[in-house]
C-alpha cells in the first residue's frame, strides 16, 4: 500500500476511477462514512481532514482491494 500523501486532484481522479464521473461527486455528497466521524467525503475535506485519510475511509466504504488503495 502507498503510505505517500493523496493530492486533492489525484483523489478526486480515483473517486472517478472507482464510482464513474456522473455518481462519484454525488455519493462524496450524500454518502456518511462512520470512519470520517460521521460526516461524508465533502464534509470532512471541507472541515480539513487529510486527504490520505480520507481516502483509505473511501476505500474501506467502498470495501476496495488493496491493489486499489
Amino acid at each position: 500500500m502507498d503510505t505517500g500523501q493523496v493530492r486533492l486532484t489525484d483523489f478526486w481522479q480515483r473517486m472517478e476511477h472507482h464510482l464513474g464521473p456522473a455518481y462519484a461527486d454525488s455519493w462524496a455528497r450524500d454518502y456518511v462514512i462512520d470512519a470520517l466521524g460521521e460526516r461524508t467525503v465533502h464534509q470532512a475535506l471541507e472541515a480539513g481532514e487529510d486527504t490520505k485519510v480520507v481516502w483509505l475511509a473511501v476505500c474501506d466504504a467502498l470495501r476496495l482491494a488493496p491493489s486499489e488503495r
